[in-house]
């Protein structure tokens, strides 16, 4: 796993309606779901409705795929919750890696959540199309990001560590550039 003292938090700018989420740990979790639902009730978190999230505890877990699962929780607690879900997996043909080093989070909120992210994610943003829970792979400018909707004003980004400055490069000029002084 990835040590947390070596990861370095990535330069950003930082916007009016936009930051970077706390260093988290995220894991990419690849099973059959049907199989790993019942045993994974009480100790996993497992999202089993298609482009939706689910939450249990400190840890979420967004739906990307039939046997794709991002999991993201508290930093420290990666080694154990490994551990953990290796336990409650074993038998079924699973994947577990730890991705911590490789994405970041933003936060995106407040009544122009939606206008920052349509500058740049083709996707309908309307409330009775991507719903709060809702999650999925799109793009941002032209970085690949995970769209997770927290809220009805509130958006969070998973893009790639190496994205970071640019989309936050991206994001600062829509703000000024739209958004001006409100």
């Amino acid at each position: 796993m990835a040590d947390a003292a070596q990861r370095r938090f990535p330069e950003a700018s930082l916007g009016k309606h936009w930051r970077l989420t706390p260093p988290a740990t995220r894991f990419s979790l690849r099973v059959d779901l049907g199989a790993a639902a019942g045993r994974a009730r009480e100790h996993l978190p497992l999202a089993t409705v298609p482009c939706r999230s689910a939450v249990r505890h400190d840890w979420s877990a967004l739906w990307l795929g039939p046997d794709e699962q991002l999991l993201i929780g508290p930093e420290p607690m990666a080694s154990s919750f490994a551990l953990a879900a290796d336990a409650v997996l074993s038998g079924l043909p699973h994947s577990l890696v730890d991705v911590s080093h490789r994405q970041c989070g933003l936060k995106i909120s407040g009544p122009h959540a939606i206008d920052l992210l349509n500058a740049g994610c083709p996707l309908d943003l309307d409330l009775d199309r991507f719903p709060v829970g809702a999650c999925t792979r799109t793009i941002l400018a032209k970085s690949e990001i995970v769209l997770w909707r927290r809220d009805h004003e509130q958006f969070h980004v998973e893009v790639w560590r190496s994205f970071v400055a640019y989309l936050s490069g991206f994001l600062a000029s829509v703000e000024q550039e739209f958004l001006g002084k409100d």
